[in-house]
């Protein structure tokens, strides 16, 4: 699990933004290519989960919930559900939250009437438990919205997370990120300095410093993983106070 105990202002300052995933989706919604098409069923991918959570959240039981997020997202990339974006407000996280809430609410009944794995197949739920982690969400008092927030932040965490240890192991420090990744938060470590500098035949003075450019680098990958869902470089700052208090 990604630290959620960081904070936001000591994040390193933003790299130079590119315009990647959601920029791309919104500038070609109204002549889908197949740069966009990718771009999008990336990030559908990568962010299933909170809504998966939240039709959850809504009552829906195991089955139904897994059927209606499978057949939200082949119906939301098959039809191109991008003509309502307003360029100028538009977010990933919340067209794709407004885009389920209207399906459920309007066309969730023929979905339901599908026979089951009759539909298009979006995420192969053998081999994924999306209840065990629903089980771990908190108390029954949380609306459907929190949660889904909540899981919203989480992935975006986890995202960066992800991208960090591809990049370590790229480079061939794999056993290196895993003994220095429960020091990214800076808190609740289990292991002291000196006792992981002398499990890794490093010095202690070596060993902080390769801590203090994984929390640099951690912050480059939140930002980076931001940087994928908004599309403006100066709504990274935002989306980041979002992120933050939603995990608050």
């Amino acid at each position: 699990m990604p630290p959620t105990d960081f904070n936001p202002n000591a994040l390193p300052a933003a790299p130079q933004f590119t315009t990647t995933h959601w920029s791309v989706v919104l500038a070609a919604k109204e002549d889908s290519s197949p740069a966009a098409d990718d771009a999008l069923a990336q990030l559908c991918r990568a962010y299933w989960y909170p809504l998966y959570a939240y039709v959850r959240r809504k009552g829906y039981e195991v089955a139904d919930a897994q059927d209606l997020t499978q057949e939200f997202f082949a119906r939301f990339l098959e039809k191109h559900w991008l003509g309502s974006v307003d360029r100028r407000k538009g977010k990933f996280r919340s067209f794709l939250l407004s885009s389920l809430e209207h399906f459920l609410a309007k066309e969730w009944t023929r979905a339901h009437r599908l026979k089951r794995g009759g539909g298009q197949t979006f995420i192969a739920w053998e081999g994924c438990d999306p209840e065990e982690r629903y089980r771990l969400e908190p108390a029954d008092d949380w609306t459907a919205e929190r949660i889904y927030e909540r899981r919203w932040a989480l992935t975006v965490l986890e995202q960066a997370m992800s991208a960090l240890a591809t990049e370590y192991a790229a480079t061939g420090k794999q056993p290196l990120f895993e003994e220095l990744k429960p020091f990214i938060s800076g808190e609740d470590e289990e292991v002291s300095y000196p006792e992981l500098a002398a499990r890794l035949q490093m010095s202690e003075g070596a060993v902080r410093v390769a801590v203090h450019r994984l929390r640099q680098r951690y912050g480059e990958a939140v930002r980076g993983e931001i940087a994928k869902i908004v599309q403006r470089p100066e709504d990274i700052e935002e989306e980041l106070r979002h992120l933050f208090a939603a995990l608050s």
